[in-house]
């Protein structure tokens, strides 16, 4: 069954805006075990440089789709789409463009009765990824 993926999603913390209390550094201490996984997809954050290095990621599960994160869902200030942009184009050194899927970090809605994100900057974000994404498609089409 094509249509049924596996895949792992690594979050580094979202329960406040303060971010030097996340974890922080590249993916590297866990390349090794996640290099073994059989699974099709790897759900990282990078929208922020609390996440290291993309090429540790890319040159070693560059054979796999990656669900990237471009977005941080703990600030008010919404992204860029040059900012996206130049995310998913990092990647594009070591993924094909099929397999990238973008969107937050770790998600806006991780405690319901404690959200970091308010709905206003959870939608104004999801709406610069998805520009980002249409501006992509257009490049790259």
């Amino acid at each position: 069954m094509d249509g049924i993926r596996t895949g792992v999603h690594v979050c580094r913390g979202n329960w406040s805006r303060k971010d030097a209390v996340h974890l922080s550094g590249d993916y590297e201490p866990l390349v090794p075990s996640l290099s073994k996984m059989n699974i099709r997809q790897f759900v990282l954050e990078f929208a922020t440089p609390r996440a290291g290095d993309f090429g540790i990621v890319g040159r070693t599960l560059g054979n796999h789709e990656i669900g990237l994160g471009v977005a941080n869902p703990k600030t008010a200030e919404i992204e860029s789409v040059d900012y996206i942009v130049g995310k998913v184009e990092r990647a594009l050194e070591y993924y094909k463009p099929e397999d990238i899927f973008i969107g937050p970090d770790c998600g806006f809605g991780t405690f319901s009765g404690c959200c970091v994100a308010t709905e206003d900057t959870a939608t104004a974000k999801m709406k610069r990824i998805v520009e980002a994404a249409n501006a992509l498609r257009e490049r790259y089409a």
